[in-house]
């Protein structure tokens, strides 16, 4: 997980609005700060929150959330032995099996328009929203005590929180579609997916490609560099998981107000973008101070 340093913790407070007495401390986890951040906009997220289940009421299955979400949890709680078996062989599919689950929701969820509904009803991330968005995450224990129970600590979770929130420029990049130009990069826009999808797709695509990448670079891996891929995967799925869970909600239960809906969306989305940016900086992007000594040779 990204390492958080006394600054990083201080600008992080700063967004979420906490100045005062909570603020002087240089440690502290998410549960310190629950009911210490208020949710002044939660109007506006519950506003939100209310359009996208207008939307979307009758045409999620529940059966199908229900069942590959337990499996995507499953699948989470092996993390540990992923980062323990090191590199993978030559013929495993290890990855691809953690990413299965989170394949059949994200194609369920295409489908359906789930995707086009959430960009459509939710903004930018500009700072406000992102502000907004951790301080209803941090009140609604219920959210980060689904994570808990998969094996996050509580020092894991405010790391990726701090990190989403402090990295509001790059999320900024992450635009929706409809904001595109025309023409950037020789793309059109009609074929470009809403954000939360790419998203999404993005996390999955980047694990499907791990067995193979792990096992050809294995020369130039290190324990920092295997470290990095089992935090940033954890980043990465923690927001893919608050994303099904909210669709799953959606679906069934409906037991998160509206304006945690939007919490878990914008929250779920911005745990997935950064994390996969990390990994591509953290494991994909191997410079020689990052790689494993040269052994032999010249």
């Amino acid at each position: 997980m990204p390492e958080i340093g006394r600054e990083d913790r201080r600008q992080f407070l700063k967004v979420v609005g906490l100045t005062g007495a909570v603020a002087a401390g240089s440690e502290f986890t998410l549960s310190d700060l629950r009911g210490e951040v208020e949710g002044e906009t939660a109007g506006e997220l519950a506003a939100m929150g209310e359009a996208i289940r207008s939307d979307l009421v009758g045409t999620l299955d529940a059966g199908l959330l229900g069942s590959e979400l337990a499996s995507l949890e499953g699948q989470i709680e092996r993390l540990p032995e992923l980062r323990a078996m090191g590199v993978p062989a030559e013929d495993s599919t290890e990855y691809q099996t953690l990413a299965e689950p989170g394949w059949a929701i994200h194609e369920h969820l295409v489908e359906v328009g789930f995707f086009g509904s959430v960009e459509e009803h939710l903004p930018e991330f500009t700072p406000e929203h992102i502000g907004a968005t951790a301080r209803e995450f941090i009140n609604t224990a219920a959210l980060a005590s689904a994570l808990v129970e998969l094996g996050y600590t509580e020092e894991e979770l405010t790391s990726t929180v701090v990190n989403v929130v402090n990295n509001k420029e790059r999320l900024a990049m992450w635009v929706p579609t409809k904001n595109i130009p025309a023409g950037v990069e020789g793309f059109d826009p009609e074929n470009i997916a809403p954000l939360h999808q790419r998203a999404s797709a993005g996390v999955l695509l980047w694990t499907d490609y791990l067995d193979t990448y792990l096992w050809q670079n294995e020369v130039l891996l290190t324990e920092t560099i295997l470290d990095n891929n089992y935090g940033d995967l954890k980043q990465m799925y923690a927001g893919l998981h608050l994303l099904a869970s909210a669709a799953e909600d959606l679906a069934g239960s409906q037991e998160l107000s509206d304006a945690q809906l939007t919490a878990a969306l914008s929250a779920g989305a911005a745990m997935m973008i950064v994390g996969q940016e990390d990994l591509t900086n953290d494991v994909m992007r191997i410079t020689d101070e990052m790689r494993a000594p040269r052994t032999g040779g010249a």
